[in-house]
């Protein structure tokens, strides 16, 4: 099969096309006949390896020190189950599927096997793909769909509440806005220049370019502020909450962490820094959202698998709106 292969940490040119053997499915095993992968803001930092200081090196042990360790990137696909192992009893043969593949990886490839049900966080999840939804537009959701969902629901948002999405134009954002609207919260999104219309389009009720204005500047506080990047000021982002607010930061740092807990413990204001745990009844619960025509994935560009590297070139600027994904095809039988 092909697999787009990772021997060494880097900028995206380390990525390279090549014929590997196809996996065989354990007993607990589905194999899949991966149709469409994305490549996430998340996937270029392992690849790349440029991380907050504070997790590189228990990452680097875990990924391998010298050279990765898990050679097959990727993180969220969507496909056909063409074979299961012999306990498997939820999936069948042509079932089609989504699935985020946890720290397995697996998803630059024509086929990848994941467990039915998983027991850690190297796992991942599965489940049938949205009726309604391409494999490429399925493949978009698990990653970005799961964080939103879980911090969201952390968030214990209210009717009426006014929420602010920093960097809501990415993975995670743009299933948060749909998420907040959808819990009934009036909407701001704070990125830059061309994604705000995208932004718009999706439900935001305001919108911040924060090329031109700094939120923290208008007068205006919020009851529940998300902060997907982590990289605005952490003090003059709290001056903007109410006094019972709600602060989550997706991509914390080590002081974000500290302060965070001090504040969480000493005023009205909670900090959530939590990490989400991916669960298969949240994917399953994107599904039907998904189905009832309430969320949709946002899809910027499409690539194939041999142009990978250009799609990691293209996340690495910043650019995109909402996911990039990856078109996975099979030659046909002869």
């Amino acid at each position: 099969m092909k697999a787009i292969i990772c021997t060494q940490y880097g900028s995206p040119d380390v990525l390279q096309l090549q014929e590997v053997a196809k996996p065989t499915p354990k007993d607990n095993e589905v194999l899949i006949r991966i149709h469409a992968a994305t490549v996430t803001a998340g996937d270029c930092e392992i690849r790349s390896f440029k991380m907050l200081w504070f997790i590189w090196l228990p990452m680097r042990l875990y990924m391998g020190v010298r050279k990765p360790r898990k050679t097959i990137l990727g993180q969220e696909l969507a496909g056909e189950v063409e074979a299961v192992g012999k306990d498997v009893n939820r999936f069948s043969k042509g079932d089609q599927i989504f699935a985020s593949t946890g720290m397995s990886f697996g998803a630059y490839a024509q086929y990848t096997c994941l467990p039915e049900t998983a027991q850690d966080s190297e796992d991942g999840l599965l489940a049938v793909k949205p009726s309604n939804m391409t494999y490429e537009e399925a493949a978009a959701v698990p990653v970005g769909g799961m964080i939103a969902l879980h911090f969201m629901r952390s968030a214990k948002i209210q009717h009426g509440e006014k929420v602010l999405i920093i960097g809501a134009g990415g993975t995670i954002g743009t299933y948060a806005v749909q998420l907040a609207k959808l819990f009934g919260a009036d909407v701001t999104c704070v990125d830059s220049t061309q994604k705000l219309d995208m932004l718009r389009s999706i439900g935001a009720d305001h919108v911040i370019d924060y090329t031109q204005a700094d939120f923290t500047q208008n007068g205006v506080t919020y009851d529940v502020i998300f902060d997907i990047p982590g990289k605005s000021s952490f003090s003059r982002s709290l001056s903007r909450l109410n006094q019972n607010g709600r602060y989550l930061l997706a991509n914390p740092g080590l002081l974000h962490m500290v302060r965070g807990a001090w504040i969480s413990k000493s005023s009205r204001k909670k900090i959530v820094i939590s990490a989400t745990s991916e669960k298969s009844e949240d994917l399953t619960f994107l599904k039907e959202l998904i189905e009832a025509g309430k969320i949709k994935a946002v899809i910027d560009r499409r690539y194939s698998l041999e142009q990978m590297v250009e799609a990691h070139e293209y996340v690495e600027t910043g650019h995109k709106k909402g996911n990039i994904t990856i078109t996975v095809t099979h030659n046909k039988p002869a």
